[in-house]
């Protein structure tokens, strides 16, 4: 997959969320609480990795490891969005300068 077709696809489903939000709250999410449910996730690739090393006691294996990191690639899609941010040129960025970095 194409990073465009990651946003374009990301941002329907963020739009179809918010819409959901809206019904049930009254009002969409902020990007405060989206970024606060990226570091949920977050939270949990790491304990899914901590459990497929084996160095986790007693996992429940509700989530998956590839799917947790996929749904954080979908909240930094929708937080770049949401915050004007270029992600394929910030990304584009940032791999450059850590590949000039590191050859020096």
């Amino acid at each position: 997959m194409e990073i465009r077709e990651l946003i374009q696809r990301s941002t329907k489903i963020r739009d179809a969320y918010h819409a959901l939000e809206m019904k049930q709250e009254g009002k969409p999410w902020t990007s405060e609480q989206d970024a606060l449910a990226f570091l949920s996730d977050a939270g949990l690739v790491g304990r899914l990795v901590m459990d497929n090393q084996g160095s986790w006691p007693d996992s429940d294996q509700y989530y998956k490891l590839d799917a947790k990191i996929a749904e954080c690639m979908w909240w930094l899609s929708s937080l770049a969005e949401e915050n004007q941010i270029d992600l394929e040129k910030s990304l584009d960025n940032f791999l450059g300068d850590r590949e000039k970095h590191l050859k020096s």
